[in-house]
């Protein structure tokens, strides 16, 4: 019989046997023989990389390892964590009050902060997990069964029980990619909102004070100055997602269906599979490196796409809308400090690029500049309660088509459109 290219054969304690009774799911207490490996349990104890790998591999929490994820991503961020000092928390909170004073007369929204907080970046990184687990585990569902759907059909008929821990395995592989993902995220990310999505709990405004610095430090502006303009997207971010209630859910379902279109390739699953070496753990981090988990382009994961960045960019083109009408005449570096936000949520910045290939998930709002005029052209033609009154349905938002054209949107239909009372 050939062994399992993973150490596994068909039972896992080298018997050659894959219907051992304390292994059937029965509910008795499984045999202390082995430590999963062939080795037994008392010895693999001992060694590191097979304790680890016990470790990792007894993860029962979903298709992705997010006890790895939360480890690799903190654990590339610790090197330049630095902590929130007393002083950065409270000039947050009074940016963030100020900015709500701000945004008052712009919209009638009314706020949707609760609490502010200042994240480190490790703060970020254990905060945020919740959403993004939302966010990857109906991805790599689809990744982790296609691994197994990879294995020639002899090799999934001679593994039987065992496929439950090639599924293991890979959300220990998915676990790491996406921790290096958000690892490199959480270096450059300025608030809660930053990537287009509500990462933090409902109603918390954050800003990260230590990448507020870095990005403000090549800008010529003010350290308040730059960190009220944040502070005001930030806000204007929270009232659409406290005030809109189903935008958020139509976001991550969205997401889902993106999941659900993927078509993965196996033959590139299998050979990356074919790489890698367990007892070399540097295998495994140059498989990952490879983008071994990125899916094909399928026609419908592209609809879902453009679904999504319609609906980001509208989300950014209000906040950038809003915040503009707020600055004006109010703060000297508002329209610079504006162009370099668009410029930087338009393009992606190389952590956001990483996220991409690792995951194959584009947060992007490329059509943030046609959005924000859209929303330009709303106020001044139905006043801002009209403007607003558009989120109170999914349905009267413009589509893709509009924002080619978004005088033709807001022309058409006005005498009837949709009232504040709409969305209350």
């Amino acid at each position: 019989m050939t062994d399992h290219p993973f150490g596994f054969g068909p039972g896992a304690d080298g018997s050659g046997s894959g219907d051992d009774p304390d292994r059937s799911g029965s509910g008795r207490e499984p045999a202390r023989g082995g430590g999963g490996f062939g080795i037994p349990e008392d010895i693999a104890s001992k060694v590191p990389l097979f304790a680890e790998l016990q470790k990792l591999l007894s993860w029962q929490g979903g298709p992705v390892n997010w006890d790895l994820a939360r480890q690799t991503a903190t654990s590339q961020v610790a090197g330049g964590h630095v902590p929130v000092s007393a002083a950065e928390r409270r000039a947050v909170e009074e940016a963030v009050r100020l900015a709500d004073l701000w945004l008052d007369p712009v919209t009638t929204l009314p706020s949707g902060v609760t609490q502010v907080e200042a994240w480190s970046r490790v703060e970020w990184i254990e905060k945020t997990l919740p959403v993004w687990s939302q966010l990857c585990d109906p991805i790599a569902s689809r990744v982790v069964t296609a691994m197994g759907q990879a294995l020639p059909e002899q090799a999934q008929q001679m593994a039987g029980p065992m496929m439950g821990l090639l599924g293991q395995f890979g959300g220990m592989m998915f676990g790491a990619q996406v921790g290096q993902g958000m690892s490199s995220l959480a270096g450059e990310v300025l608030s809660s909102t930053d990537v287009g999505l509500p990462l933090a709990p409902p109603g918390t405004a954050v800003l990260l004070p230590q990448n507020v610095a870095a990005f403000g430090s090549g800008l010529d502006r003010p350290d308040d100055e730059v960190r009220l303009f944040l502070a005001l997207r930030e806000a204007a971010a929270q009232r659409l997602f406290r005030h809109v209630p189903w935008l958020r859910q139509r976001l991550l379902d969205t997401v889902d269906a993106y999941a659900r279109g993927i078509n993965v390739d196996n033959d590139a699953i299998n050979e990356a599979m074919m790489q890698i070496d367990p007892g070399n753990p540097e295998s495994i981090q140059q498989v990952l490196g490879g983008g071994m988990f990125q899916p094909q382009d399928t026609p419908e994961q592209k609809l879902a796409l453009a679904r999504l960045e319609t609906l980001l960019a509208l989300v950014e083109g209000w906040v950038d809308h809003v915040v503009a009408v707020a600055t004006e005449g109010r703060l000297p570096g508002a329209v610079a400090l504006r162009e370099t936000i668009r410029r930087r949520r338009a393009s992606g910045g190389p952590a956001e690029q990483t996220f991409a290939t690792l995951v194959g998930l584009e947060l992007r709002p490329r059509r943030l500049r046609e959005a924000s005029t859209l929303w330009r052209l709303l106020a001044e033609q139905r006043d801002s309660a009209g403007r607003d009154a558009l989120w109170a349905q999914v349905d009267l938002l413009p589509t893709s088509e509009d924002l080619d054209d978004p005088q033709a949107f807001v022309d058409r239909d006005d005498s009837t459109g949709p009232s504040m009372a709409d969305l209350t």
